[in-house]
């Protein structure tokens, strides 16, 4: 039975776990179902995902504890995958829109997975309006993350109708194909973390210049707001940051990617300082209507892709900034500016950084956070920053799945203390898709916020884009020339003749 290790930030998010946080992502994939599609496609569609016995990594694995002195398990195979376990079954009452289905994926993202068994379930739904099904994934984040794992259902897909009538089920797409880095894993072990610690403990040593540059760089910002930089803690107390129940909360919203791009155009900035922007307009009504949004702005965690100056290569670096959501701001285009200026003096100070620094860097960072989560005082403190805002990029052509067109796909992303909501976005064939997912009882009426959303855009629109010019206006018709004073005088004199005669008539 071959073994991979678990890193340590996934084994943080074993150890993090809780009945009320759990730790696993999702996606609501919706298609349209085939337009010769018999009644019973689904019943087939779920019997054949129940007997494919075929499985590929990493949906056939499960945590072993080895109980020596490594308390970290391991992951190892399970040749006895009970798929009617983890492919389930659900249907709306007919005709089920979005708010049932969001209802819907609240309760099944609300409920913990059992980490016994290899860490993902697969909801079919049917029953929604507009010839639709829709099916909901979700794995545990120690497994994948949300954009590999959004990555891995993607490439389980056809841009061919016809050649997607034959794909496996999400789980065999990858079958004897493991990832290059997993082909020579070592099995966990006291030496094996030993070497990995003194490895991160010399690297940080050699970029302790960078790092202590950096966060003196960051201190010395502190009471100086000119640059619109945001700071890590420096973030306003509100509800979205006390303590978490089990239930949850999901909304949707979409958008074309038209929209979106000719406002980023106007305005000057990027497509992702459009999406903070609709977030931090709808997270102001929002909260203004409950009474409870604070004088100070909200902050957002951002993840991004930066690249170092000293960095040649061609691969992307990943790290994390915090930036302003301008919701202290009530004009849409100056809370845009503010956005817009936040986010460039973030990406700027960690771009600034060596790659080795930088990664260390964003580890540090949220290495208080980590902590609060696992010593179970997450949600008691001044968080971080108030929200978690995602924006992944997904494939630009429409997918298909026996068939079935997929329509759109919405991100289901994980809520614990501290942290009361997470808005994570995917494009989409020319949409953005926006996830909104919440605490039950701290974030009520979740869907206003993805009503609200659409309404920032408008907002957005109408002072930013060039108003459209105004129609020209008719021109007025000539005045009929003048009869001469003779004929006039006859008219005049025949007029009364004209009507007596039509009165005797």
């Amino acid at each position: 039975m071959t073994s991979t290790r678990l890193n340590p930030l996934d084994a943080a998010w074993i150890m993090t776990e809780t009945r009320a946080t759990p730790n696993h992502v999702g996606g609501l994939l919706i298609f349209k179902l085939p337009e010769d599609a018999p009644r019973d496609f689904l019943r087939k569609l779920m019997h054949d995902f129940r007997t494919y016995r075929g499985f590929s990594a990493p949906w056939n694995r499960r945590l072993k504890y080895a109980f020596n002195l490594n308390p970290v398990p391991e992951w190892v195979e399970d040749d006895d995958v009970d798929l009617e376990y983890h492919v389930r079954h659900a249907a709306l009452p007919w005709p089920g829109g979005e708010r049932e289905l969001g209802e819907l994926v609240g309760r099944l993202q609300s409920t913990p997975l059992d980490l016994s068994r290899p860490p993902w379930e697969c909801t079919i739904i049917e029953g929604l309006e507009h010839h639709r099904f829709a099916l909901f994934v979700k794995m545990h984040h120690s497994l994948i993350d949300g954009i590999s794992g959004m990555r891995m259902l993607q490439q389980a897909m056809s841009a061919d109708a016809a050649k997607s009538l034959a794909l496996p089920p999400f789980w065999s797409s990858g079958e004897g194909k493991p990832a290059k880095s997993e082909r020579h894993a070592s099995v966990p072990s006291m030496a094996n973390v030993m070497a990995a610690a003194s490895q991160a403990l010399r690297g940080q040593l050699s970029s302790a210049p960078q790092l202590l540059a950096a966060f003196g760089k960051m201190i010395r910002r502190v009471g100086e707001r000119g640059d619109g930089m945001a700071l890590p803690f420096d973030a306003p107390l509100s509800v979205l940051n006390g303590r978490v129940r089990e239930k949850r909360r999901f909304a949707t919203q979409q958008f074309t990617m038209a929209r979106l791009r000719a406002l980023a155009d106007a305005a000057g900035c990027t497509l992702n300082d459009v999406v903070l922007a609709l977030c931090g307009g709808s997270l102001r009504r929002f909260l203004m209507e409950r009474g409870s949004l604070p004088e100070k702005s909200l902050t957002a965690g951002i993840p991004v892709s930066v690249r170092p100056k000293d960095d040649q290569g061609t691969g992307n670096a990943i790290s994390f900034i915090v930036a302003t959501l301008g919701t202290d701001i009530e004009d849409a285009a100056e809370r845009l500016e503010a956005i817009r200026a936040s986010v460039r003096h973030a990406k700027a100070h960690v771009q600034g950084l060596p790659r080795q620094a930088m990664m260390q860097y964003t580890v540090l960072l949220m290495a208080p956070t980590i902590v609060t989560l696992l010593s179970g005082i997450g949600g008691r403190t001044r968080p971080m920053f108030n929200i978690t805002i995602s924006n992944v990029p997904g494939p630009d052509k429409p997918l298909y799945f026996r068939g079935a067109k997929l329509e759109a796909i919405y991100p289901a992303s994980i809520v614990t203390h501290g942290q009361a909501l997470n808005i994570t976005c995917e494009s989409y064939a020319g949409t953005m898709n926006f996830g909104f997912t919440g605490c039950h009882s701290s974030v009520p009426s979740l869907q206003k916020l993805a009503i609200y959303t659409a309404e920032a855009l408008a907002e957005l629109e109408e002072a930013i884009l060039p108003k459209p010019a105004p129609a020209p206006k008719p021109a007025a018709a000539p005045k009929p020339a003048k009869a001469p004073a003779a004929k006039k005088a006859v008219a005049k004199k025949a007029a009364p003749r004209r009507a007596k005669t039509a009165a005797a008539a």
